[in-house]
Protein backbone atom coordinates (compact mmCIF):
# COMPACT_ATOMS: atom_id res chain seq x y z
CA UNK A 1 0.00 0.00 0.00
CA UNK A 2 1.10 3.60 -0.48
CA UNK A 3 1.75 5.85 2.42
CA UNK A 4 -0.54 8.81 1.81
CA UNK A 5 2.13 11.45 2.16
CA UNK A 6 1.84 14.02 -0.59
CA UNK A 7 5.11 15.45 -1.88
CA UNK A 8 5.51 18.20 -4.40
CA UNK A 9 8.51 19.28 -6.44
CA UNK A 10 10.30 22.04 -4.58
CA UNK A 11 8.91 21.12 -1.16
CA UNK A 12 11.16 19.73 1.56
CA UNK A 13 11.32 15.96 1.22
CA UNK A 14 9.58 13.98 3.97
CA UNK A 15 11.98 12.17 6.30
CA UNK A 16 12.06 9.19 5.27
CA UNK A 17 23.91 1.63 -19.66
CA UNK A 18 31.01 -1.67 -23.45
CA UNK A 19 29.03 1.69 -22.51
CA UNK A 20 26.10 1.23 -24.61
CA UNK A 21 28.20 2.03 -27.68
CA UNK A 22 24.37 2.45 -27.65
CA UNK A 23 4.43 21.12 -22.32
CA UNK A 24 -1.99 31.53 -18.19
CA UNK A 25 -1.63 33.14 -21.11
CA UNK A 26 0.36 32.85 -24.25
CA UNK A 27 2.87 35.56 -23.36
CA UNK A 28 3.31 34.29 -19.82
CA UNK A 29 3.83 30.76 -21.04
CA UNK A 30 6.25 31.90 -23.73
CA UNK A 31 8.38 33.77 -21.23
CA UNK A 32 8.45 30.83 -18.84
CA UNK A 33 9.41 28.38 -21.51
CA UNK A 34 12.08 30.58 -23.03
CA UNK A 35 13.57 30.97 -19.58
CA UNK A 36 13.59 27.20 -19.28
CA UNK A 37 15.55 26.88 -22.54
CA UNK A 38 13.31 24.10 -23.81
CA UNK A 39 14.78 22.79 -27.06
CA UNK A 40 12.26 22.22 -29.84
CA UNK A 41 9.41 24.25 -28.37
CA UNK A 42 7.06 26.16 -30.62
CA UNK A 43 4.83 28.35 -28.45
CA UNK A 44 1.41 28.86 -29.96
CA UNK A 45 -1.11 28.70 -27.13
CA UNK A 46 -1.63 28.41 -23.41
CA UNK A 47 -1.69 25.01 -21.73
CA UNK A 48 -4.75 23.08 -22.87
CA UNK A 49 -7.65 23.66 -20.49
CA UNK A 50 -8.81 20.06 -20.86
CA UNK A 51 -5.54 18.69 -19.51
CA UNK A 52 -6.86 17.48 -16.16
CA UNK A 53 -4.38 16.07 -13.61
CA UNK A 54 -3.29 12.54 -14.48
CA UNK A 55 -1.31 9.88 -12.64
CA UNK A 56 1.44 7.63 -13.99
CA UNK A 57 2.89 4.54 -12.35
CA UNK A 58 6.66 4.29 -12.48
CA UNK A 59 8.67 1.17 -13.29
CA UNK A 60 6.02 0.14 -15.80
CA UNK A 61 5.70 0.01 -19.59
CA UNK A 62 3.60 2.99 -20.59
CA UNK A 63 0.88 2.32 -23.17
CA UNK A 64 -0.58 4.49 -25.91
CA UNK A 65 -4.24 5.24 -26.50
CA UNK A 66 -4.62 2.03 -28.53
CA UNK A 67 -3.24 -0.07 -25.67
CA UNK A 68 0.09 -0.79 -27.37
CA UNK A 69 3.33 -0.50 -25.43
CA UNK A 70 4.99 2.85 -26.06
CA UNK A 71 8.34 2.37 -27.76
CA UNK A 72 10.13 5.69 -27.32
CA UNK A 73 13.21 5.00 -25.22
CA UNK A 74 16.23 7.26 -25.04
CA UNK A 75 14.14 10.10 -26.41
CA UNK A 76 12.86 13.51 -25.50
CA UNK A 77 9.65 15.49 -25.28
CA UNK A 78 8.90 18.92 -26.76
CA UNK A 79 5.73 20.97 -26.96
CA UNK A 80 4.09 22.52 -30.01
CA UNK A 81 0.67 24.14 -29.86
CA UNK A 82 -1.70 22.17 -27.68
CA UNK A 83 0.40 19.01 -27.66
CA UNK A 84 3.49 17.53 -26.16
CA UNK A 85 5.42 15.36 -28.65
CA UNK A 86 7.49 12.42 -27.45
CA UNK A 87 10.20 11.12 -29.83
CA UNK A 88 12.18 7.97 -29.07
CA UNK A 89 13.80 4.74 -30.20
CA UNK A 90 11.92 1.83 -31.69
CA UNK A 91 14.08 -1.23 -32.31
CA UNK A 92 13.80 -4.56 -34.08
CA UNK A 93 14.10 -7.83 -32.21
CA UNK A 94 17.87 -7.81 -32.85
CA UNK A 95 18.02 -4.30 -31.31
CA UNK A 96 18.72 -2.65 -34.69
CA UNK A 97 16.96 0.52 -35.81
CA UNK A 98 13.34 0.29 -36.87
CA UNK A 99 12.10 3.86 -36.47
CA UNK A 100 12.15 7.05 -34.51
CA UNK A 101 8.63 6.99 -33.22
CA UNK A 102 6.55 10.00 -32.26
CA UNK A 103 3.60 10.19 -29.90
CA UNK A 104 1.51 13.18 -28.89
CA UNK A 105 -0.41 14.06 -25.76
CA UNK A 106 -2.18 16.99 -24.16
CA UNK A 107 -1.70 15.78 -20.62
CA UNK A 108 1.59 13.80 -20.66
CA UNK A 109 -0.09 10.46 -20.03
CA UNK A 110 -2.64 9.82 -22.83
CA UNK A 111 -0.20 9.28 -25.70
CA UNK A 112 -1.46 8.85 -29.28
CA UNK A 113 0.92 7.14 -31.69
CA UNK A 114 1.70 9.24 -34.77
CA UNK A 115 3.89 6.58 -36.37
CA UNK A 116 7.49 6.74 -37.48
CA UNK A 117 8.97 10.20 -37.95
CA UNK A 118 12.12 8.57 -39.39
CA UNK A 119 12.35 4.92 -40.48
CA UNK A 120 14.70 2.33 -41.95
CA UNK A 121 13.46 3.29 -45.43
CA UNK A 122 14.16 7.01 -44.95
CA UNK A 123 17.75 6.70 -46.22
CA UNK A 124 20.10 4.02 -47.48
CA UNK A 125 22.39 4.14 -44.46
CA UNK A 126 19.44 3.62 -42.14
CA UNK A 127 18.46 0.28 -43.69
CA UNK A 128 20.86 -1.49 -41.34
CA UNK A 129 21.74 0.80 -38.47
CA UNK A 130 21.52 1.63 -34.82
CA UNK A 131 19.87 4.96 -34.05
CA UNK A 132 19.79 5.99 -30.43
CA UNK A 133 18.67 8.90 -28.27
CA UNK A 134 16.81 10.99 -30.90
CA UNK A 135 16.07 14.56 -29.82
CA UNK A 136 14.07 17.18 -31.75
CA UNK A 137 14.50 20.96 -31.55
CA UNK A 138 12.63 23.77 -33.32
CA UNK A 139 14.50 26.51 -35.18
CA UNK A 140 12.42 29.68 -35.06
CA UNK A 141 14.45 31.36 -37.81
CA UNK A 142 14.09 28.62 -40.41
CA UNK A 143 10.77 27.15 -39.23
CA UNK A 144 12.34 23.70 -39.33
CA UNK A 145 12.28 20.90 -36.79
CA UNK A 146 15.75 19.41 -36.44
CA UNK A 147 16.37 15.89 -35.14
CA UNK A 148 19.77 14.87 -33.74
CA UNK A 149 20.68 11.24 -33.10
CA UNK A 150 23.52 8.88 -32.25
CA UNK A 151 24.27 6.76 -35.39
CA UNK A 152 26.01 3.37 -35.66
CA UNK A 153 25.90 0.38 -37.97
CA UNK A 154 23.61 -2.45 -36.93
CA UNK A 155 26.56 -4.73 -36.23
CA UNK A 156 28.89 -2.69 -34.01
CA UNK A 157 29.60 0.64 -32.37
CA UNK A 158 32.66 1.68 -34.36
CA UNK A 159 31.13 4.64 -36.21
CA UNK A 160 30.30 6.80 -33.18
CA UNK A 161 28.62 9.47 -35.29
CA UNK A 162 26.01 12.14 -34.86
CA UNK A 163 23.17 12.19 -37.40
CA UNK A 164 20.72 14.91 -38.44
CA UNK A 165 17.26 14.95 -40.03
CA UNK A 166 14.87 17.84 -40.65
CA UNK A 167 11.18 18.45 -41.30
CA UNK A 168 8.82 21.40 -41.68
CA UNK A 169 6.24 19.42 -39.69
CA UNK A 170 6.85 18.28 -36.15
CA UNK A 171 5.42 14.84 -36.83
CA UNK A 172 7.46 14.42 -40.01
CA UNK A 173 8.31 12.66 -42.12
CA UNK A 174 11.87 13.81 -41.49
CA UNK A 175 14.44 14.07 -44.28
CA UNK A 176 17.70 12.38 -43.34
CA UNK A 177 20.68 14.67 -43.90
CA UNK A 178 23.47 12.25 -43.04
CA UNK A 179 25.88 11.41 -40.25
CA UNK A 180 29.34 12.62 -39.27
CA UNK A 181 31.75 13.05 -36.40
CA UNK A 182 31.52 16.53 -34.89
CA UNK A 183 34.23 18.84 -36.21
CA UNK A 184 35.49 15.84 -38.18
CA UNK A 185 37.35 14.24 -35.30
CA UNK A 186 35.21 13.71 -32.22
CA UNK A 187 33.39 10.47 -31.58
CA UNK A 188 29.73 11.03 -30.75
CA UNK A 189 27.51 8.61 -28.88
CA UNK A 190 24.86 9.42 -26.26
CA UNK A 191 23.36 12.74 -27.29
CA UNK A 192 21.02 15.54 -26.28
CA UNK A 193 20.12 19.04 -27.55
CA UNK A 194 19.34 22.39 -25.94
CA UNK A 195 18.10 25.82 -27.10
CA UNK A 196 19.24 28.76 -25.00
CA UNK A 197 17.34 31.96 -24.25
CA UNK A 198 19.02 33.80 -27.16
CA UNK A 199 17.97 31.10 -29.65
CA UNK A 200 21.43 29.54 -29.91
CA UNK A 201 21.29 25.78 -30.35
CA UNK A 202 23.60 23.27 -28.68
CA UNK A 203 24.28 19.57 -28.97
CA UNK A 204 25.89 17.50 -26.22
CA UNK A 205 27.41 14.09 -26.78
CA UNK A 206 29.73 11.53 -25.25
CA UNK A 207 33.10 11.28 -27.01
CA UNK A 208 36.42 9.44 -26.74
CA UNK A 209 34.85 6.03 -25.99
CA UNK A 210 32.52 7.80 -23.56
CA UNK A 211 35.38 9.18 -21.45
CA UNK A 212 34.73 12.77 -22.57
CA UNK A 213 31.49 14.72 -22.60
CA UNK A 214 31.38 17.60 -25.11
CA UNK A 215 29.06 20.58 -25.56
CA UNK A 216 28.94 21.94 -29.13
CA UNK A 217 27.40 25.15 -30.37
CA UNK A 218 25.39 24.51 -33.53
CA UNK A 219 25.22 26.48 -36.74
CA UNK A 220 22.40 29.01 -37.05
CA UNK A 221 20.13 26.45 -38.74
CA UNK A 222 20.92 23.80 -36.06
CA UNK A 223 21.99 21.24 -38.68
CA UNK A 224 25.76 21.21 -38.12
CA UNK A 225 28.36 21.79 -35.46
CA UNK A 226 30.01 25.20 -35.34
CA UNK A 227 32.36 24.89 -32.36
CA UNK A 228 33.24 23.00 -29.19
CA UNK A 229 32.39 25.23 -26.25
CA UNK A 230 32.85 22.97 -23.22
CA UNK A 231 34.25 19.53 -22.42
CA UNK A 232 34.47 17.27 -19.40
CA UNK A 233 37.55 15.18 -20.36
CA UNK A 234 38.15 11.81 -18.73
CA UNK A 235 35.05 11.82 -16.54
CA UNK A 236 33.41 8.78 -18.21
CA UNK A 237 29.89 10.23 -18.33
CA UNK A 238 27.06 9.50 -20.78
CA UNK A 239 23.26 9.90 -21.13
CA UNK A 240 23.41 13.71 -20.88
CA UNK A 241 20.41 15.93 -20.19
CA UNK A 242 21.02 19.69 -20.28
CA UNK A 243 18.46 22.19 -19.06
CA UNK A 244 18.29 25.68 -17.59
CA UNK A 245 16.40 26.90 -14.56
CA UNK A 246 16.31 30.50 -13.40
CA UNK A 247 19.55 31.37 -15.17
CA UNK A 248 21.43 28.28 -13.97
CA UNK A 249 22.46 25.47 -16.34
CA UNK A 250 22.28 21.88 -15.12
CA UNK A 251 23.96 18.89 -16.77
CA UNK A 252 22.54 15.57 -15.58
CA UNK A 253 24.40 12.41 -16.61
CA UNK A 254 24.95 8.74 -15.84
CA UNK A 255 28.15 6.76 -15.58
CA UNK A 256 29.12 4.40 -18.40
CA UNK A 257 28.29 0.85 -17.29
CA UNK A 258 26.51 -0.61 -20.31
CA UNK A 259 22.86 -1.39 -19.68
CA UNK A 260 23.35 -1.59 -15.93
CA UNK A 261 22.09 1.38 -13.91
CA UNK A 262 24.55 3.38 -11.83
CA UNK A 263 24.95 6.48 -9.72
CA UNK A 264 23.87 9.52 -11.71
CA UNK A 265 25.57 12.86 -11.19
CA UNK A 266 24.95 16.48 -12.05
CA UNK A 267 26.96 19.67 -12.48
CA UNK A 268 25.67 23.26 -12.51
CA UNK A 269 26.91 26.61 -13.80
CA UNK A 270 25.71 30.12 -14.58
CA UNK A 271 27.53 29.91 -17.94
CA UNK A 272 27.62 27.14 -20.52
CA UNK A 273 31.34 27.66 -20.99
CA UNK A 274 31.96 27.38 -17.24
CA UNK A 275 33.04 27.28 -14.65
CA UNK A 276 30.94 24.28 -13.70
CA UNK A 277 30.62 22.70 -10.28
CA UNK A 278 32.13 19.32 -9.51
CA UNK A 279 29.94 16.31 -10.20
CA UNK A 280 27.44 15.69 -7.40
CA UNK A 281 25.37 12.56 -6.79
CA UNK A 282 21.64 12.63 -7.44
CA UNK A 283 19.07 9.96 -6.61
CA UNK A 284 20.16 6.64 -5.14
CA UNK A 285 23.13 4.53 -6.28
CA UNK A 286 21.25 3.26 -9.36
CA UNK A 287 18.97 6.26 -10.04
CA UNK A 288 16.18 3.96 -8.94
CA UNK A 289 17.22 1.46 -11.62
CA UNK A 290 17.16 4.00 -14.46
CA UNK A 291 19.26 6.08 -16.84
CA UNK A 292 18.67 9.67 -17.91
CA UNK A 293 16.80 10.24 -21.17
CA UNK A 294 15.66 13.86 -20.84
CA UNK A 295 14.58 16.58 -18.45
CA UNK A 296 11.29 18.20 -19.47
CA UNK A 297 10.17 21.58 -18.11
CA UNK A 298 6.41 21.34 -17.53
CA UNK A 299 5.32 24.98 -17.56
CA UNK A 300 1.81 25.97 -16.56
CA UNK A 301 -0.28 28.72 -15.09
CA UNK A 302 1.12 28.24 -11.57
CA UNK A 303 4.70 27.02 -11.87
CA UNK A 304 7.31 25.18 -13.89
CA UNK A 305 8.27 21.69 -12.77
CA UNK A 306 11.34 19.94 -14.16
CA UNK A 307 10.45 16.33 -14.90
CA UNK A 308 13.15 13.66 -15.11
CA UNK A 309 12.41 11.14 -17.88
CA UNK A 310 14.35 7.94 -17.29
CA UNK A 311 14.69 4.56 -18.99
CA UNK A 312 14.69 1.39 -16.96
CA UNK A 313 16.54 -0.77 -19.48
CA UNK A 314 15.39 -4.42 -19.69
CA UNK A 315 18.90 -5.79 -20.42
CA UNK A 316 20.08 -4.17 -17.20
CA UNK A 317 17.84 -6.60 -15.36
CA UNK A 318 18.58 -9.70 -17.44
CA UNK A 319 15.49 -9.12 -19.58
CA UNK A 320 15.21 -7.87 -23.19
CA UNK A 321 15.12 -4.38 -24.66
CA UNK A 322 11.40 -4.90 -25.34
CA UNK A 323 10.92 -5.33 -21.58
CA UNK A 324 12.30 -1.86 -20.84
CA UNK A 325 10.20 0.45 -18.69
CA UNK A 326 9.93 4.13 -17.83
CA UNK A 327 10.41 6.20 -14.70
CA UNK A 328 9.36 9.86 -14.58
CA UNK A 329 10.17 11.88 -11.46
CA UNK A 330 9.91 15.58 -10.59
CA UNK A 331 13.21 17.17 -9.64
CA UNK A 332 13.46 19.51 -6.69
CA UNK A 333 15.95 22.29 -6.08
CA UNK A 334 17.13 22.94 -2.50
CA UNK A 335 19.08 25.94 -3.79
CA UNK A 336 19.58 27.77 -7.07
CA UNK A 337 22.50 25.52 -8.04
CA UNK A 338 21.60 22.15 -6.50
CA UNK A 339 19.04 19.50 -7.35
CA UNK A 340 17.57 16.38 -5.79
CA UNK A 341 15.59 13.44 -7.14
CA UNK A 342 13.42 11.27 -4.89
CA UNK A 343 11.74 7.95 -5.56
CA UNK A 344 7.97 8.18 -6.07
CA UNK A 345 6.01 5.08 -7.16
CA UNK A 346 3.27 7.21 -8.67
CA UNK A 347 3.38 10.76 -10.04
CA UNK A 348 0.43 13.04 -10.73
CA UNK A 349 0.94 15.66 -13.45
CA UNK A 350 -1.23 18.74 -13.94
CA UNK A 351 -0.07 19.97 -17.36
CA UNK A 352 -2.32 23.03 -17.13
CA UNK A 353 -0.86 24.38 -13.90
CA UNK A 354 2.61 22.79 -14.13
CA UNK A 355 2.18 21.23 -10.70
CA UNK A 356 3.59 17.71 -10.29
CA UNK A 357 2.99 15.78 -7.09
CA UNK A 358 3.86 12.29 -5.95
CA UNK A 359 3.05 9.68 -3.36
CA UNK A 360 5.91 8.20 -1.41
CA UNK A 361 6.13 4.45 -0.91
CA UNK A 362 6.12 2.72 2.43
CA UNK A 363 8.23 -0.39 2.95
CA UNK A 364 8.06 -3.38 5.27
CA UNK A 365 10.21 -6.27 6.37
CA UNK A 366 8.46 -9.65 6.06
CA UNK A 367 9.48 -11.65 9.12
CA UNK A 368 8.97 -15.43 9.39
CA UNK A 369 7.23 -16.50 12.59
CA UNK A 370 9.19 -19.74 13.03
CA UNK A 371 12.68 -18.25 12.59
CA UNK A 372 12.41 -14.52 13.17
CA UNK A 373 14.31 -14.03 9.92
CA UNK A 374 13.46 -11.69 7.03
CA UNK A 375 12.55 -12.32 3.41
CA UNK A 376 15.72 -11.43 1.48
CA UNK A 377 17.10 -11.56 -2.08
CA UNK A 378 20.19 -13.74 -2.25
CA UNK A 379 23.41 -11.69 -2.31
CA UNK A 380 21.32 -8.53 -2.66
CA UNK A 381 21.18 -9.36 -6.39
CA UNK A 382 19.43 -7.01 -8.79
CA UNK A 383 19.22 -9.71 -11.49
CA UNK A 384 16.10 -11.39 -12.78
CA UNK A 385 15.48 -14.88 -11.35
CA UNK A 386 17.52 -14.26 -8.19
CA UNK A 387 16.15 -16.51 -5.44
CA UNK A 388 14.35 -15.39 -2.35
CA UNK A 389 15.74 -16.65 0.93
CA UNK A 390 15.35 -15.94 4.61
CA UNK A 391 18.17 -14.18 6.40
CA UNK A 392 18.83 -12.45 9.69
CA UNK A 393 17.04 -9.12 9.59
CA UNK A 394 19.17 -6.05 8.90
CA UNK A 395 18.95 -2.65 7.30
CA UNK A 396 19.57 -3.64 3.64
CA UNK A 397 17.07 -2.53 1.04
CA UNK A 398 17.14 -6.12 -0.31
CA UNK A 399 15.00 -6.93 2.74
CA UNK A 400 12.57 -4.05 2.24
CA UNK A 401 9.37 -4.54 0.32
CA UNK A 402 6.67 -2.30 -1.11
CA UNK A 403 3.19 -3.83 -1.08
CA UNK A 404 1.79 -2.38 -4.30
CA UNK A 405 -1.95 -2.61 -4.94
CA UNK A 406 -2.66 -4.96 -7.88
CA UNK A 407 -6.45 -4.73 -7.64
CA UNK A 408 -9.02 -7.31 -6.58
CA UNK A 409 -7.59 -7.60 -3.08
CA UNK A 410 -4.12 -8.61 -4.29
CA UNK A 411 -0.74 -6.90 -4.08
CA UNK A 412 2.58 -7.09 -5.84
CA UNK A 413 5.51 -7.45 -3.45
CA UNK A 414 8.24 -5.21 -4.84
CA UNK A 415 11.88 -5.25 -3.73
CA UNK A 416 13.13 -1.80 -2.85
CA UNK A 417 16.72 -2.44 -4.02
CA UNK A 418 15.85 -3.82 -7.47
CA UNK A 419 12.30 -2.70 -8.23
CA UNK A 420 11.42 -6.30 -9.11
CA UNK A 421 8.45 -8.33 -8.00
CA UNK A 422 8.19 -11.51 -5.95
CA UNK A 423 7.36 -14.22 -8.48
CA UNK A 424 7.14 -18.01 -8.73
CA UNK A 425 9.67 -19.47 -11.16
CA UNK A 426 8.16 -20.41 -14.54
CA UNK A 427 4.71 -19.54 -13.17
CA UNK A 428 4.63 -23.04 -11.70
CA UNK A 429 1.62 -24.16 -9.72
CA UNK A 430 3.51 -27.07 -8.12
CA UNK A 431 4.48 -27.45 -4.48
CA UNK A 432 8.11 -26.57 -3.93
CA UNK A 433 8.41 -24.16 -6.85
CA UNK A 434 10.96 -21.56 -5.82
CA UNK A 435 10.22 -17.93 -5.16
CA UNK A 436 12.31 -15.45 -7.19
CA UNK A 437 12.39 -11.78 -8.11
CA UNK A 438 11.48 -10.84 -11.67
CA UNK A 439 10.59 -7.62 -13.55
CA UNK A 440 7.09 -6.65 -12.58
CA UNK A 441 4.33 -7.48 -15.05
CA UNK A 442 0.65 -8.30 -15.05
CA UNK A 443 0.83 -12.05 -14.41
CA UNK A 444 -1.10 -13.56 -11.51
CA UNK A 445 2.09 -15.39 -10.50
CA UNK A 446 3.21 -11.97 -9.23
CA UNK A 447 0.00 -11.24 -7.34
CA UNK A 448 -0.41 -12.15 -3.70
CA UNK A 449 -3.20 -12.06 -1.16
CA UNK A 450 -2.25 -11.22 2.40
CA UNK A 451 -4.65 -13.45 4.31
CA UNK A 452 -5.14 -12.56 7.97
CA UNK A 453 -3.92 -15.36 10.25
CA UNK A 454 -4.49 -13.50 13.54
CA UNK A 455 -1.98 -12.12 16.02
CA UNK A 456 -0.84 -9.55 13.48
CA UNK A 457 0.37 -12.25 11.10
CA UNK A 458 -0.59 -13.10 7.51
CA UNK A 459 -0.37 -15.94 5.05
CA UNK A 460 1.02 -14.79 1.68
CA UNK A 461 -1.07 -16.64 -0.93
CA UNK A 462 -0.18 -16.79 -4.65
CA UNK A 463 -3.10 -15.88 -6.85
CA UNK A 464 -2.14 -18.18 -9.74
CA UNK A 465 -1.75 -21.32 -7.63
CA UNK A 466 -3.57 -20.73 -4.36
CA UNK A 467 -0.43 -21.85 -2.53
CA UNK A 468 1.36 -20.12 0.32
CA UNK A 469 4.81 -18.58 0.52
CA UNK A 470 6.86 -20.61 2.97
CA UNK A 471 10.40 -21.58 4.00
CA UNK A 472 11.68 -24.88 2.59
CA UNK A 473 11.78 -27.72 5.15
CA UNK A 474 10.78 -25.26 7.86
CA UNK A 475 14.48 -24.41 8.17
CA UNK A 476 15.55 -21.74 10.61
CA UNK A 477 18.95 -21.28 8.93
CA UNK A 478 20.19 -18.21 7.12
CA UNK A 479 19.94 -18.73 3.36
CA UNK A 480 17.04 -21.19 3.45
CA UNK A 481 15.09 -20.94 0.21
CA UNK A 482 11.56 -19.61 -0.05
CA UNK A 483 9.03 -21.56 -2.09
CA UNK A 484 5.32 -22.00 -2.58
CA UNK A 485 3.65 -24.74 -0.57
CA UNK A 486 0.18 -26.12 -0.06
CA UNK A 487 -1.31 -23.89 2.61
CA UNK A 488 -1.35 -25.58 6.04
CA UNK A 489 -1.19 -22.62 8.40
CA UNK A 490 2.11 -23.90 9.84
CA UNK A 491 4.60 -21.44 11.32
CA UNK A 492 6.95 -21.34 8.29
CA UNK A 493 4.00 -19.94 6.30
CA UNK A 494 3.18 -17.15 8.75
CA UNK A 495 4.66 -13.67 8.34
CA UNK A 496 4.70 -10.38 10.20
CA UNK A 497 4.92 -7.05 8.43
CA UNK A 498 7.33 -4.69 10.16
CA UNK A 499 7.35 -1.12 8.90
CA UNK A 500 10.64 0.37 7.78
Amino acid sequence: MYQQTQWRAGWPRPVRRPSRPRRGRTLVLAAALLAAGLGGLAVRSAPPADAAPVTITNRTQFRDTSGAVISAHGGGVIRSGDYYYWFGESRNADYSFRAVTVYRSRDLTSWESRGGALTQSSAGELASANIERPKVMFNRSTGQYVMWMHKETASDYGQARAAVATSSSIEGPYTYRGSFRPLGTHMSRDITVFVDDDGAGYMVSAANENYDLNVYRLTADYTNVASLVRSWPGDHREAPALFKRNGVYFMLTSGATGWKPNQQKYSSSTSLTGSWSSWQNVGDSTAYGTQTAFVLPVSGTKETTYLYLGDRWGPGFDATYADSQYVWLPLRFPSATTLRMDWLPTVTIDAETGVVSGTTASYVNLVARHSGKCVDVVNASTASNAELIQYACGTGTNQQWELRDAGGGYVQIVARHSGMCVDIASSSTADGAKAIQYPCGTGTNQQWQLSDAGNGEVRIVARHSGRCLGVRSASTADGARLEQQACTGSDPQLWRRVSR
